[in-house]
C-alpha cells in the first residue's frame, strides 16, 4: 500500500498519476490525511497522558515513603482520571489506525510515468515483437482437439474428478508438461536465481503481504476450517518468506525461483475463449522473485524481461511483449510487461507472463526494509515474473509445432522429455 508520508507530499502528482488507472484519489487522500491527523494528534494525546500518569505515579511512591498520605491519595484521585483517558485515547487510536489501513488497502499502486493511459487491455502499447507465425496446413486443429487425438490430456476426466478448469494431462502429455517444468527451472538457476519448493497454502497475513488481499480475494481458494488460502502464484509464500525482515547490503541481490501448481477461481470466466487451455483454475507454473534496492531495480525488471525473451526465443514460439495501460495494470503493480505467444490454430495472442514491478507498494505491507549505508531504513522493491506459465506455453507449441504426421517437439526440450514427436 502505499504510504501516508508519500501522499501528503505527493499528493496532487498522485492524484495525477492514478487517473491513468480511471481511478479518483482525490477524495480518499482527503479521507486518509484526515484519518492520519487524527492518528497523530490522539497519539500525542495519549503519550502526554502516559508521561503525565507515570511522573504523578513517581511522586504518589515519594509521598507514601514520606508518610504524606493525605497528599498521596489526592493525586491518586488524578491519575484515575488520567487512566480513563489513557484508556479512551487507545481505543481512539486503535479504530483510527484500523480505519485508515482498511482505508489504504483500497488505493491501488500508483503508475509508473512510462504507463500509458487506457481504460481496457485494448490501449495496451505492443513495445516488441520476434518470431515468425508459422503457416500452418490446412485442416489444422486447436490444442484441445489435438490432445484428444493423441491422448495426451483429458478435460472430460478431470471434470469428472474434480470439476471444469482441472485437467488431467496424460503419457506424453504429462512428460512434456514435465519437461517444461524442469527447463524453466534450469534456465532460472543458470541465470542466478535460487530455487525454492514451496507450501502451497498461505495464511491471511501472506495474502496482505502481497496485495492479493483484500483486492483478489474472490478470486483465491479459501479453506474455512483452516483459515488459508491455495496460493494463485508463487510470488506469494516467496515473497513472504521476507515479511518483517531488515535487510543489509550483503544481502542484494535477492533472486529466487520456484514451481508450483497456482489456483485460481477465475469467477465468472466463460466462452470460447477459456476453452482447452486457454483458462484454468489450476495450472502449473514457474515464478520469478526479485527484492531489490529502490536505485536497482528497473535494472532488474529489464533483466527478468530479457530472461523471458530467452526462453521464447529457445522456444521457437512467435512472441510479442505489450506495456500494460493504466486500465489493464494490475492493482499492485507500477509497471507491467505481459508476454503474448501467438496460438496460430485459434489465431488469437495468448498471454503466458506478466513481469511486473511493485516499487515500495508491497514492501510496505510486508514491512521489508533495508538499512543503507547512513544507517537509514528504507523500503525495498519487489518484483515478480512468470517465466513461465505452462498452460499457453504447451498449447502454443501443440498447435504451431502440429504436422501432418503428429506434433514436434522444440529442440530445447528434447533432452528433457526423452521423445522428439508426439504421434
Amino acid at each position: 500500500m502505499l504510504q501516508v508520508n508519500n501522499i501528503k507530499e505527493h499528493k496532487d502528482a498522485y492524484i495525477e498519476a492514478l487517473k491513468k488507472r480511471n481511478f479518483d484519489a482525490e477524495s480518499i487522500f482527503d479521507e486518509v490525511l484526515s484519518l492520519d491527523e487524527t492518528r497523530r494528534s490522539t497519539q500525542s494525546k495519549l503519550d502526554d497522558t502516559l508521561a503525565e500518569s507515570n511522573k504523578l505515579s513517581k511522586q504518589i511512591g515519594l509521598m507514601f515513603k514520606n508518610g504524606e498520605h493525605q497528599k498521596a491519595n489526592l493525586l491518586k484521585e488524578k491519575t484515575g482520571k488520567l487512566k480513563e483517558d489513557s484508556k479512551n485515547y487507545s481505543e481512539v487510536l486503535s479504530n483510527t489506525i484500523a480505519d485508515l489501513e482498511k482505508l489504504l488497502y483500497t488505493i491501488p499502486n500508483v503508475p509508473n510515468e512510462v504507463v500509458p493511459a487506457g481504460t481496457s487491455e485494448d490501449d495496451n502499447e505492443e513495445i516488441f515483437k520476434e518470431g515468425d507465425i508459422p503457416v500452418l496446413a490446412e485442416g489444422s486443429l486447436p490444442h484441445w482437439e489435438l490432445a484428444k487425438k493423441y491422448d495426451i490430456i483429458d478435460f472430460e476426466l478431470g471434470n469428472k474428478v474434480t470439476g471444469a478448469g482441472f485437467p488431467i494431462y496424460k503419457g506424453k502429455g504429462a512428460r512434456l508438461q514435465r519437461a517444461l517444468v524442469s527447463y524453466f527451472l534450469d534456465k532460472a538457476v543458470e541465470a542466478g536465481y535460487s530455487e525454492y519448493q514451496l507450501p502451497l497454502m498461505v495464511n491471511e497475513a501472506s495474502g496482505y503481504g502481497t496485495g492479493q488481499l483484500p483486492d483478489k480475494e474472490g478470486q483465491m481458494y479459501h479453506i474455512t476450517a483452516d483459515d488459508l488460502y491455495m496460493i494463485p502464484t508463487a510470488e506469494v509464500p516467496i515473497t513472504n518468506m521476507y515479511r518483517d525482515n531488515l535487510l543489509i547490503d550483503k544481502d542484494f541481490p535477492i533472486a529466487c525461483t520456484g514451481y508450483t501448481p497456482c489456483f485460481r477461481r477465475e469467477a465468472g470466466s466463460y466462452g470460447a475463449h477459456v476453452r482447452g487451455l486457454n483458462r484454468l483454475h489450476q495450472f502449473d507454473k514457474v515464478e520469478l522473485v526479485r527484492i531489490e534496492k529502490p536505485e536497482n531495480s528497473y535494472k532488474a525488471l529489464d533483466g527478468m524481461v530479457d530472461h523471458i525473451k530467452g526462453l521464447l526465443k529457445d522456444l521457437k514460439l512467435p512472441y510479442r511483449i505489450l506495456r500494460l495501460c493504466g486500465g489493464d495494470l494490475g492493482f499492485t503493480s507500477a509497471l507491467t510487461y505481459d508476454f503474448e505467444v501467438f496460438s496460430t490454430a485459434q489465431d488469437r495472442w495468448l498471454e503466458i507472463s506478466s513481469v511486473s514491478n511493485f516499487e515500495t507498494f508491497q514492501a510496505n505491507r510486508l514491512k521489508l526494509r533495508y538499512k543503507n549505508k547512513e544507517g537509514k531504513k528504507e523500503l525495498v522493491h519487489t518484483l515478480n515474473g512468470s517465466a513461465l506459465a505452462l498452460p499457453r506455453v504447451l498449447a502454443g507449441i501443440l498447435e504451431n509445432y502440429q504436422t501432418e504426421n503428429g506434433i514436434k517437439i522444440p529442440d530445447v526440450l528434447v533432452p528433457y522429455t526423452g521423445f522428439d514427436i508426439i504421434d
